[in-house]
């Protein structure tokens, strides 16, 4: 059944913001049934920062390099407490997720996992190893979040073909025309509460 409040999402960001961007998109016309509560930035010149404040998004920056470790990890865990589920949009810190929020934290990676990701594969970096592996095939996917990089149950993929002449520019920009329709598909299942995770069993229902 279909919830009828808006779903509370907490947004987590390190770079330009444009996922976020995307999902206040989907919302303002009336395609998701969700609010943004909350922006966190680890960064406070990330340009998504200041994108999202000029939508009148509600931001929040936690300075990693200024905390300890665990105090990064707690001021994550409090800032998003409220929301009824969390989008990783492009953050580029672990943050650990409790026990009682497993089920409730996804993040979209431009690439066909579990293919192309782990620490440090981000941005142009996937797309260059896509194309430097010779794959006629890349997209985006969309999965719930474990304590590991880029892991967890996957909830759906989207994909796109490569080109022999693309570039990692060229082929980013098809992906996340993917992206921009599978996360906030993915947000919408989650609200409409189609989403079954069983173990590590994602079904949709």
């Amino acid at each position: 059944m279909a919830r009828k409040e808006p779903l509370r999402l907490a947004a987590l960001i390190s770079g330009g913001g444009r996922t976020v961007l995307n999902l206040d998109d989907h919302i303002r016309r009336g395609e998701l049934n969700a609010r943004i509560d909350v922006v966190i930035s680890s960064r406070s010149e990330a340009a998504g920062v200041e994108r999202a404040r000029e939508r009148g998004l509600p931001v929040a920056v936690v300075h990693r390099e200024s905390m300890t470790p665990q105090a990064f990890q707690d001021a994550i865990t409090k800032a998003v407490s409220d929301a009824d589920l969390v989008c990783m949009a492009g953050f580029l810190s672990l943050w650990r997720i409790p026990d009682d929020m497993m089920g409730r934290v996804i993040n979209i990676h431009p690439a066909l996992l579990p293919d192309f990701g782990g620490k440090g594969m981000y941005g142009l970096r996937v797309h260059r190893a896509v194309l430097a592996a010779g794959r006629t095939e890349s997209g985006c996917t969309v999965h719930f979040c474990d304590n590991e990089y880029d892991h967890g149950p996957i909830i759906l993929q989207r994909k796109v073909p490569v080109l022999p002449d693309d570039t990692p520019e060229s082929l980013s920009a098809r992906v996340f025309e993917q992206e921009c329709i599978g996360y906030p598909e993915a947000v919408r299942l989650f609200c409409d509460n189609r989403i079954r995770l069983t173990g590590r069993e994602v079904t949709i229902t």
